[in-house]
């Protein structure tokens, strides 16, 4: 009961306040230029970090390029030219799929009872 009301209100075909959410969160990442997947820290998730790394070179340098000229367009209090705006496709994913793929290896691994492969230390 719990999972089919949460997968209602997260799913904007079926929530009209998750449509309007996602809409909103699309008219601000394209006024940056940025990607939802931008979004996740490599410094606070671990898994996030190590799925970057197993990413193509190219990607983690347009993903890079993203965040720079978005830092850049907030220092600046500006945002994208319109025509560039509607260009940029904030929810086409490009990590979800290999953080998938990590966090299924670290359930793995758990599973087993190996240690991690990485442990979060503070300095």
């Amino acid at each position: 009961m719990a999972s089919a009301l949460t997968k209602w209100l997260v799913d904007p075909n079926r929530n009209p306040l998750a449509a309007l959410h996602m809409k909103t969160l699309s008219k601000r990442l394209r006024k940056y230029g940025l990607r939802y997947d931008d979004l996740y820290d490599p410094m606070y998730d671990l898994d996030v970090k190590e799925a970057l790394n197993r990413l193509p070179r190219e990607i983690v340098d347009a993903r890079n390029q993203r965040l720079k000229r978005a830092m850049d367009l907030s220092m600046k209090h500006e945002y994208l030219p319109e025509d560039l705006q509607a260009m940029q496709t904030p929810f086409r994913s490009y990590l979800q799929e290999m953080l998938a793929l990590v966090k299924r290896e670290n359930a793995e691994r758990e599973a087993l009872g190996a240690l991690p492969l990485y442990q979060r230390t503070i300095p």
